[in-house]
């Protein structure tokens, strides 16, 4: 019997239900059941009351994943642990917002866990990303999650979520973001992006037939002209890296603003290998 079976079976117990528990196992609502089944098959005895509207846990469920649960805390100790000599080269994709913000900071972490690991970076938008690793170009990425999900065929690692904010100079009057957009220049982050989608969809939305003044690949280019006073721009939440170096402030979008879902992803082959462990858990601590 599989361990990924009992994971199912502990995500199962956890959330309560089958449908809860394959979103978290980044399974079907099928495979899960088919998993539980399995499960049963090994066993020889129920799981799960499947009487009522909801499924309910049998005690010999509770019974097992408390025998391996013990088993799981001790293997995750040895998984997670720090350990120096890990070494190695990993190809990291990486999109351009982060370079500045979220990187420097986990690769000084990833220094103290595994000085022996080498880097080997490469930059590109997330559409680019995705195909290098599927072609195995890349052995990991850090990039805007796409809204539909992405790719179930891989191993996603949801690491930041964060609304888009409208970026303006810091010396102009305090406006609803409709306003700012009538009344300023557009500075429209590239829509080749992830995020340059979203942040016009909701321009559009808000003023149809909005015309920018230009279209710019990276976000920190659009925060420097904004901060001369160029126009204004929707963009992910700036960093204090950002508000520090340059003249410029956050409008909120209210409710109704788009959020960016920032992720590291690899292979579902590669979702326990120990050197992208602990490259997640640097890019983790530099999220918070």
């Amino acid at each position: 019997m599989k361990i990924e079976a009992f994971l199912t079976l502990q995500a199962t117990l956890d959330r309560g239900s089958f449908a809860a528990a394959a979103e978290a196992v980044n399974l079907t609502p099928s495979a899960v059941s088919l998993q539980i089944k399995q499960l049963e098959a090994y066993f020889g005895q129920s799981l799960f009351d499947r009487s009522g509207r909801t499924v309910r846990p049998t005690r010999f469920a509770l019974l097992v994943i408390d025998t391996v649960s013990r088993t799981f805390s001790d293997l995750e100790k040895l998984r997670t642990q720090r350990d120096p000599s890990l070494s190695g080269r990993v190809r990291l994709g990486v999109t351009g917002s982060i370079q500045t913000t979220l990187l420097p900071r986990a690769v000084a972490e990833l220094q103290k866990r595994a000085p022996g690991l080498t880097l080997q970076l490469e930059r590109a938008n997330t559409p680019e990303m995705l195909s290098s690793l599927k072609a195995d170009r890349l052995d990991a990425a850090i990039l805007v999650r796409p809204p539909g999900g992405g790719s179930a065929r891989l191993h996603w690692k949801d690491l930041l979520c964060e609304p888009l904010v409208l970026v303006v100079p810091a010396n102009l009057e305090s406006l609803e973001p409709e306003q700012y957009l009538r009344r300023y220049s557009w500075l429209r982050l590239d829509r080749k992006l992830v995020v340059g989608r979203m942040a016009a969809r909701y321009v559009d939305n808000l003023i149809p037939h909005c015309e920018a003044l230009i279209d710019v690949p990276s976000a920190d280019a659009i925060i420097a002209m904004v901060g001369i006073g160029l126009g204004v721009s929707v963009l992910p939440r700036l960093r204090k890296e950002h508000l520090g170096a340059y003249p410029v402030r956050e409008v909120s979008l209210g409710p109704a603003a788009p959020t960016r879902q920032l992720s590291m992803v690899r292979r579902k082959q590669d979702s326990e290998n120990a050197l992208l462990r602990i490259i997640e858990q640097a890019f983790e601590l530099a999220c918070r």
